[in-house]
């Protein structure tokens, strides 16, 4: 159902991330061994806890830091995680990039904006993004794929969504992280690169 209200759109196809957090690793299983490849969590201890032995036999598995991360947490966050979509600070940026050189690995990282600026949201201001986007790949040598937003709850997204297609031609980067099971078809007509699905997929959350 899913597959073909995307097509439906007739956009560029985004990948789709499966929003895991809070399912047991059980239930997440026969959707590994059915082929998915993309699964995201937003703690970091939960995913610890379902993943570390997962990752090691299911290598081919991408995994997508999608909750606001912790500059204490990044230590962790980096050995098992293959994206961060939820970069938003500078403090944030450096700890990524020096965990990174003691893993010896590079994440894919999007940059979190705070169109609406929203006090309880992290994210940078659309006119600091270039400023910012400047020192995470000239200084610290991060791979910044794209930019990710959360619109408002009690908003439309679908204008969030447009002005995010404008803002990331300021970057050297096309990717966007943004779309969830409420509004992902919009997001997908703003070409979105991925969109995060958790009860589409696994169903209601206790």
């Amino acid at each position: 159902m899913i597959k073909e209200e995307i097509k439906l759109v007739k956009n560029k196809i985004p990948s789709i991330i499966a929003v895991s957090k809070t399912f047991p690793i059980a239930e997440i299983i026969p959707l590994i061994k059915f082929g998915h490849i993309h699964f995201g969590e937003n703690k970091v201890q939960e995913a610890l806890e379902k993943w570390t032995d997962i990752k090691k036999e299911f290598k081919h598995i991408k995994l997508h830091m999608i909750g606001k991360l912790q500059t204490n947490k990044v230590k962790y966050v980096v050995p098992l995680f293959d994206y961060i979509h939820s970069l938003d600070s500078i403090k944030l940026a450096k700890k990524i990039s020096l965990e990174q050189e003691k893993f010896e690995k590079k994440m894919k990282i999007f940059i979190q904006i705070n169109l609406a600026n929203e006090d309880q949201k992290g994210g940078i201001k659309p006119n600091e993004l270039v400023k910012f986007y400047k020192i995470c790949t000239a200084e610290l040598n991060l791979d910044i794929i794209g930019l990710m937003c959360l619109p408002p709850n009690d908003k439309k997204s679908n204008y969030y969504f447009s002005e995010m297609n404008k803002l990331k031609s300021h970057i050297d980067a096309d990717g966007l992280s943004m779309g969830m099971s409420g509004d992902y078809l919009e997001a997908i007509k703003h070409e979105t690169s991925f969109i995060r699905l958790g009860s589409k997929i696994f169903g209601s959350r206790i």
